[in-house]
């Protein structure tokens, strides 16, 4: 893992007064490194031989979700994809883009994403996310 990713890693756990064990920096480290979310099999898979067991994994994962710095991005074939939540704010999230010919995923923070502003008789709103679907510019043309 990259040097300054690692040590990134450290301050913010060390910024959520979270113990800095190696499986925290080390998944904190591939969320770091990537711009697109991640689910816990990826980053399991880019963890590589050394890497915790599954439990740890998501226990980790759900203890970022926690304390706030990582988020649950969306929902896809029943994996939650998990990313920094550092270019979102607290109750609304930058949208995705999914491509349904390739399977990637493209975080769109420069996209224009509107809070929803309808009340809803007896409904509490605590998150916005947007997720699109369609092609990609290469699956597009190949297509």
């Amino acid at each position: 893992m990259n040097f300054n990713i690692t040590k990134k890693s450290e301050q913010l756990l060390a910024s959520f007064k979270m113990r800095k064990t190696g499986a925290r920096i080390a998944i904190l480290g591939i969320l770091a490194g990537t711009r697109r979310p991640q689910t816990a099999e990826q980053i399991a898979s880019k963890l590589g031989a050394k890497r915790p067991d599954k439990v740890t994994i998501y226990r980790t994962l759900e203890s970022f979700v926690k304390a706030g710095f990582v988020h649950k991005a969306y929902l896809e074939a029943r994996k939650w994809h998990f990313e920094l939540a550092d270019r979102c704010g607290k109750e609304q999230c930058h949208p995705h883009f999914v491509c349904n010919g390739c399977g990637q995923t493209r975080c769109l923070p420069e996209a224009s994403n509107p809070a929803v502003k309808v009340q809803l008789k007896g409904f509490v709103v605590h998150r916005q996310q947007i997720k699109l679907e369609g092609l990609c510019p290469a699956c597009r043309t190949r297509g």
